[in-house]
């Protein structure tokens, strides 16, 4: 099989799992459209935030007597809900939800109100953001580019033992040191910009972001030794490349960094009677 066909069938597959991975993430927003009073109102509602300063909520209404009504509370905790009255400006409904610090998530949920009629928003479910650190440009944008570039050239590696003479030393090599560059080097440099640690996987928590990137390696660390040593290197490189290719399905930031938001109210609490 022809080389720049194998280069485009990885391309499209890497394109098409990165696509996957992101929408179907807890961090990428919610949309939809929903009916109140007679018109449609289309919204898209954020479950990320970068920095720690507040999150403005919006929803386009072009009705003034539809009021708005934003309840959020910290997440995983027994607080009391939290309400806001939305303020209505140039056709839309717009309040803010509190900067938190990193990892720190808030549960929310809109209402709309007219003439003792309500909706709320989403009607199913209530919406989670979570907050982070903002990651520098010069870290963020080599760990994408390294993370989705080694993504591909795992499935170009894959499709490597198809050709008759497969280059598997070279391509494997280029494999692990790519992702090593983005996976093990500029995403701890993200987390740590990000959430305040540089690994929060194993042997240290459960993050599944830096514990499938560890997976994905060990997996190719395998495969390096396959095809230096092993009398049957194509099998473990196939195996490396399914592998990488279903870490790389699940969904990014699921089981991610977390805030204990009553971890940290105890902590608070031992300070105060210290001082005291």
């Amino acid at each position: 099989m022809k080389a720049f066909l194998l280069w485009m069938i990885a391309f499209i597959i890497t394109l098409g799992s990165a696509y996957y991975q992101r929408v179907t993430g807890p961090t990428y927003p919610i949309d939809g459209t929903t009916s109140f009073d007679g018109k449609k109102i289309e919204y898209i509602l954020p479950r990320t935030h970068s920095g720690q300063t507040d999150e403005t909520i919006s929803l386009a209404v072009d009705d003034p007597d539809i009021k708005g009504i934003l309840d959020w509370k910290r997440y995983k905790t027994a607080d009391e809900w939290t309400r806001v009255d939305m303020q209505s400006k140039d056709g839309k409904l717009t309040a803010s939800l509190p900067g938190q610090p990193p990892a720190g998530k808030l549960q929310y949920k809109l209402t709309l109100i007219k003439n003792n009629r309500f909706i709320t928003i989403p009607t199913d479910e209530q919406i989670v953001i979570r907050f982070k650190g903002e990651v520098p440009f010069w870290i963020l944008i080599p760990h994408v580019i390294f993370i989705f570039g080694a993504m591909f050239l795992s499935t170009r590696t894959g499709f490597e033992v198809l050709r008759k003479e497969p280059k598997l030393k070279e391509y494997t090599l280029w494999t692990v040191g790519i992702l090593i560059f983005g996976g093990m080097i500029f995403g701890p440099l993200t987390q740590l910009y990000a959430f305040g640690e540089l690994w929060t996987g194993v042997p240290f928590g459960y993050d599944l972001t830096d514990n499938k990137t560890l997976i994905a390696l060990i997996g190719w660390l395998i495969a390096l030794w396959a095809v230096y040593k092993s009398k049957r290197p194509k099998t473990w490189v196939i195996f490396a490349a399914v592998l990488m290719l279903l870490v790389f399905l699940i969904p990014h930031s699921v089981l991610g960094s977390e805030l204990d938001y009553n971890k940290l109210d105890k902590e608070k609490q031992i300070k105060i009677e210290m001082v005291k």
